[in-house]
């Protein structure tokens, strides 16, 4: 994927900033399975186990924790 996208990690609010974790947790989906049809396909097998949906709010919370630092927390 040569697609720049992510220009900086600095947002104005701490919302801004968890949405720019959400996004940064879903390109790397996205970089994993490039195939839409496949993401697509296997979809189903996991948007219902509560373990796959933990392991997506873990990666999230990393995302913004280092969001959050880069943004020095809102101070």
């Amino acid at each position: 994927m040569s697609d720049k996208w992510l220009g900086s990690l600095i947002t104005d609010t701490a919302q801004d900033g968890y949405e720019l974790a959400i996004k940064l947790s879903r390109m790397g989906v996205k970089y994993t399975q490039p195939s839409d049809d496949i993401r697509k396909k296997i979809r189903p097998i996991y948007e219902e186990n509560a373990d796959n949906l933990i392991a997506s709010s873990q990666v999230i919370a990393t995302h913004f924790q280092t969001v959050a630092a880069a943004n020095n927390y809102w101070k």
